[in-house]
């Protein structure tokens, strides 16, 4: 996802006089902008890190629609407006059939240890950003059995 799109987006919801939308859309422009800050890419932000910012900020607004009293339908409804539109954001990943097919393709000496360890770490990183964690974690967990 591309910085510039996200700020396009902001100015249409602006516009249209979407308040939650815009709103949503402008928090993560400005986590963005602030983790672009503390690496030291201001100027130039990349997509990647566009994109990383990004599923964060749906990690988080995941966690707070979990967390959120069952009473308090208002906030409720507001967390997942605001999940749902950063989910529209958020890069697409992959599923479970094709982490599994990856792993056994790229790292098929590594899964042949059997050490979850060994195996999470390699592929961890190359589908970091790719792929859920928590998705890696349980194909890795079957492919060691």
């Amino acid at each position: 996802m591309n910085i510039e799109t996200l700020r396009k987006d902001m100015i249409a919801a602006m516009k249209a006089k979407d308040k939650n939308r815009k709103e949503a859309i402008s928090s993560l422009v400005s986590a963005v902008k602030k983790v672009a800050i503390d690496e030291g890419c201001r100027e130039d932000i990349p997509d990647e890190l566009t994109d990383r910012v990004i599923l964060k900020e749906l990690k988080t607004a995941k966690e707070q629609i979990d967390t959120c009293p069952a009473e308090r339908t208002d906030l409720k409804e507001e967390y997942e407006f605001r999940y749902n539109v950063i989910k529209e954001y958020a890069p697409a990943m992959m599923s479970e059939e094709e982490v599994r097919a990856y792993i056994t393709e790229k790292f098929a000496d590594v899964v042949a240890t059997k050490n979850k360890g060994q195996i999470m770490k390699a592929v961890m990183a190359e589908l970091k950003g790719k792929a859920d964690g928590k998705v890696i974690n349980q194909v890795v967990a079957a492919l060691c059995q």
